[in-house]
């Protein structure tokens, strides 16, 4: 080790260097800052969020009971039940359970789902306490989660 090595490692040169880089960049006019719940953040068209699923016109449910929104998650973490109905001889969907607490959001449920029933929608604000709120049934999926709305 050099005598100009020890110096400038006794004087810690590198860390003034570094703290010279952050200080830099911290000119006050160039600061920004959100006031979260009060301004909410513009979010991206292409967002994805809570877990929807989207009826028709009429109020009708769209989902066909296929399993094909099951299949198609990686972490397996859909559940769907469906009943045979008599009359019409085609599935009816009893129960659709969806656990957002272990969800990537990655959409592959959504763009399996061949009648277009699951939509991942643009609401963020999923953070809870505990895990037991994170399981989503179907009555929470097709109304969605309610937000609080923070005022001044």
């Amino acid at each position: 080790m050099s005598i100009k090595e020890m110096l400038k490692s006794f004087f810690l040169v590198d860390l003034m260097k570094g703290l010279w880089v952050t200080f830099r960049h911290q000119n006050p006019k160039d600061l920004v800052t959100e006031q979260y719940p009060l301004q909410r953040p513009e979010i991206s068209d292409r967002f994805r969020g809570q877990p929807r699923l989207m009826m028709d016109a009429d109020g009708k449910l769209l989902c066909t009971a296929c399993g094909a929104c099951a299949l198609a998650c990686p972490e397996k973490l859909i559940k769907v039940s469906s009943v045979k109905d008599a009359e019409t001889k085609k599935k009816v969907l009893t129960e659709f359970d969806f656990d957002i607490g272990r969800c990537m959001f990655c959409g592959l449920c959504e763009e399996a789902c061949p009648s277009g029933a699951i939509k991942l929608s643009p609401d963020y604000e999923l953070a809870l306490y505990s895990r037991e709120g994170l399981q989503l049934h179907r009555k929470d999926l097709e109304d969605g989660l309610e937000r609080k709305v923070y005022e001044k």
